[in-house]
């Protein structure tokens, strides 16, 4: 059984789908966040968008070579340590909330990065 994908799930996914090599991922990701939010503050949040860069610039989505692609380094830590609570965790489903809460950050509140980690994990567009 897969989670719901949301917004932010769906422009991962959509990045993917639409990237080539001579459109930088960053660009993409802006590509598929207007095709799906109307609202530019969704379209710009950068959160979700931070995580998703962090995974490809480890190499960690199947089809985007790593680079250089995000300044942010917590969201890139976030997505990291969720992967390999995935990889540590084949047979468990989890919801973006309960995801988030394996990573322990007790500060911080989740803000569709575990979304995002999520879409592409149950694609099978994350590199184990």
């Amino acid at each position: 059984m897969k989670s719901k994908i949301n917004k932010y799930g769906l422009t991962a996914l959509k990045s993917v789908e639409n990237y080539k090599n001579y459109y930088s991922i960053i660009e993409i990701w802006s590509r598929a966040s207007k095709e799906v939010f109307e609202t530019k503050s969704s379209q710009e949040k950068s959160c979700p968008k931070n995580t998703f860069l962090g995974l490809c610039e480890a190499g960690l989505v199947k089809g985007v070579p790593k680079g250089n692609y995000t300044k942010s380094v917590k969201n890139k830590r976030y997505a990291l340590k969720a992967v390999k609570v995935l990889i540590s965790n084949p047979n468990k489903i989890f919801t973006s909330k309960e995801l988030w809460e394996q990573l322990e950050l007790e500060d911080k509140k989740h803000n569709s990065q575990m979304d995002v980690i999520l879409a592409l994990w149950e694609n099978d567009l994350i590199v184990k």
